[in-house]
């Protein structure tokens, strides 16, 4: 078995894209890009530091909680577990692309540019949640974007209630990292842990 390591190679083996495909992406967020951003609670960002590792972060709130202008994008960065890793790549790298998705639509949104952090107090006052403003505030330019087609969710069939998996499938998430971590101590339960995001939501 021989690792396909060359562009030609891969051609190859699955033809060049369709003319719509290469013709989709766009300089900038039209009409259609900025309602779908409207409308979306979730956003995933992947970043790379200065080497190349990658790597790829949720966000969510409630719908439209990114701001969406023609050729700009604002992300409030909510109190997280303070690893700043998407914060740090951006410092290093500033590449940032952005998978946007709708409870219940199959299609999805790429946008791609270029990340900066901010905390600027008029912007940081704008995205403001229960009376806490965000610590800063990721401004993105856009260089492409893009819709992308709905295969992965009818393959995955992810926003069917007969896909959702219950979750006593797996461990809590107090059990897995005691058991990944070694820490002694009591375990956290679900419950106990879901009550202590809560509280720190913004």
């Amino acid at each position: 078995m021989a690792p396909i390591e060359t562009l030609a190679d891969l051609r190859r083996l699955y033809g060049e894209p369709s003319g719509r495909a290469r013709d989709k992406v766009l300089a900038r967020l039209d009409a259609h890009c900025r309602r779908f951003i409207g409308l979306s609670p979730f956003v995933l960002i992947a970043t790379a530091d200065a080497a190349g590792a990658a790597d790829v972060s949720p966000r969510g709130d409630a719908p439209g909680f990114v701001a969406a202008e023609e050729t700009r994008l604002f992300i409030p960065d909510r109190p997280g577990n303070n690893r700043l890793d998407s914060l740090s790549n951006i410092l290093a790298n500033g590449r940032i692309g952005l998978l946007f998705l709708i409870p219940g639509v199959n299609e999805t949104l790429r946008v791609n540019g270029r990340a900066a952090i901010r905390d600027d107090a008029d912007l940081k006052a704008r995205f403001a949640m229960s009376g806490r403003q965000p610590r800063t505030v990721i401004a993105v330019e856009v260089e492409e974007a893009f819709l992308h087609c709905a295969k992965a969710f009818m393959r995955s069939n992810l926003w069917s209630p007969d896909a959702r998996v219950p979750r006593s499938a797996l461990p809590t998430m107090g059990e897995m990292l005691h058991d990944q971590i070694g820490k002694g101590g009591p375990v956290e339960t679900q419950a106990e842990m879901e009550r202590r995001y809560a509280a720190a939501l913004y």
